[in-house]
């Protein structure tokens, strides 16, 4: 799996554009077996518990997304969270892949800041052509099918 750190990276760009959709994505890969994380610190990704957790976290950011209340992305609280949750799932791809776990948590952190702020100024952009609410959805789709791409591999 020499591509386990491209991996680990596009995780945390995902996180950086939905910040709980990346682990509730890899909880799922975890738990269908695409993600082996048995024996590994990061094991209860797997458990049933997490898959729970952040599956229902995800779904409701999914649609508190569409909110005119909700911050920036790029505000400190929502950057951190995005930071937090790509390190977290990038971890898990590279205690998946037997690599070191700082290295994965790195590039997820580093993803989630990319993602955070391309997925920003690519919205921005887009808006001034389309509705907010179909660039969100679209948005919504293309961080659930990276996601679910990148797990599945």
């Amino acid at each position: 799996m020499k591509y386990i750190f491209v991996l680990a990276l596009g995780i945390g760009i995902v996180a950086g554009l939905r910040s709980l959709t990346a682990p509730a994505v890899v909880a799922w890969g975890a738990h269908l077996g695409w993600l082996n994380l048995a024996g590994t610190p990061l094991a209860f990704m797997g458990s049933m518990a997490a898959l729970i957790i952040f599956s229902l976290l995800a779904i409701g950011e999914l649609l508190s997304d569409k909110l005119p209340t909700t911050p920036k992305r790029t505000a400190p609280a929502p950057l951190i969270a995005r930071i937090i949750t790509g390190a977290l799932s990038g971890a898990c791809f590279c205690a998946a892949g037997a690599k070191p776990l700082l290295v994965g948590t790195l590039l997820g952190a580093i993803g989630g800041i990319i993602g955070a702020f391309a997925g920003y100024h690519i919205r921005r952009r887009l808006t001034l052509h389309v509705k907010d609410f179909v660039v969100a959805v679209c948005e919504d789709v293309v961080a659930v099918g990276l996601g679910l791409f990148l797990v599945s591999r």
